[in-house]
């Protein structure tokens, strides 16, 4: 599939830039509020998973929301370009087909957003979390960190990086024509994003949950992954291992 680059900018781009920039301003303010406001004038999760309110579920679950769509959006915008411009040619358009594939890719990180929500509610109740959402165990932080680490080189993790590092191949090899089309291919792209990161995505319960640097880090992280012009293993290798030596000095501590 031969795609043209004299096509003018996808609409659904400029659309989840601004989607971006607004879940990084709600982060940031929350990260604010957390530095500057008293206890008293801040949610705070309870500590005992029976104290927990669906209200409470909701709270936890929209941070989550917001964090993945700031932090996976960046690295997801040269897949939904390429194929938004696919769409501008087959269909003379890529409204609403764009628009599909993008709402799709978001739902998988939604519904992966409600498994860290049930994982933080259980680190809560057993204490393992600060009221703060800050990690209270060193043994919980090595773990997820060594994990992390392993998982980098692991053959599930480099099959699906190379998916998002080539989205041409990804089109030429899995186009489903029409709107379910778009919807499904959207719903393979995230799931597969998902098989990338989830590991990355854990690392936010080592380093505290609203550790704002933290978010920074493996944002830029994942978006050299996925773009760097090197090899997708070196890349994956080195930086499993600077987890797992990090994991192992947590223990040695």
């Amino acid at each position: 599939m031969k795609i043209s680059r004299s096509l003018p900018v996808p609409k659904v781009l400029i659309l989840l830039i601004v989607i971006t920039f607004a879940a990084w301003s709600a982060l940031i303010y929350q990260h604010w509020q957390m530095k500057h406001l008293t206890m008293s004038h801040m949610w705070m999760p309870p500590s005992s998973a029976w104290q927990w309110q669906f209200s409470d579920f909701i709270v936890v679950y929209m941070m989550w929301a917001v964090m993945m769509a700031a932090m996976m959006l960046p690295s997801a915008l040269p897949m939904i370009q390429a194929y938004s411009k696919a769409c501008q040619q087959r269909y003379a358009s890529d409204t609403p087909f764009s628009y599909l594939f993008s709402f799709a890719y978001l739902l998988i990180w939604f519904v992966f957003s409600i498994a860290l929500t049930l994982l933080q509610w259980q680190l809560h109740s057993l204490h393992w979390l600060s009221t703060m959402m800050d990690n209270n165990n060193a043994l919980l932080a090595s773990g997820i960190l060594i994990s992390a680490g392993l998982y980098q080189f692991t053959a599930l993790k480099n099959a699906c990086l190379r998916h998002c590092r080539t989205p041409f191949s990804f089109l030429l090899n899995s186009w489903r024509n029409g709107k379910q089309g778009a919807f499904n291919m959207g719903l393979i792209h995230g799931s597969t994003c998902v098989g990338c990161c989830w590991a990355q995505m854990l690392i936010m319960f080592a380093v505290g949950v609203m550790n704002i640097t933290g978010m920074i880090l493996l944002t830029l992280f994942i978006l050299v992954e996925k773009s760097l012009p090197a090899n997708e293993h070196f890349i994956s290798r080195i930086a499993g291992g600077i987890l797992c030596i990090w994991g192992l000095l947590l223990l040695l501590r």
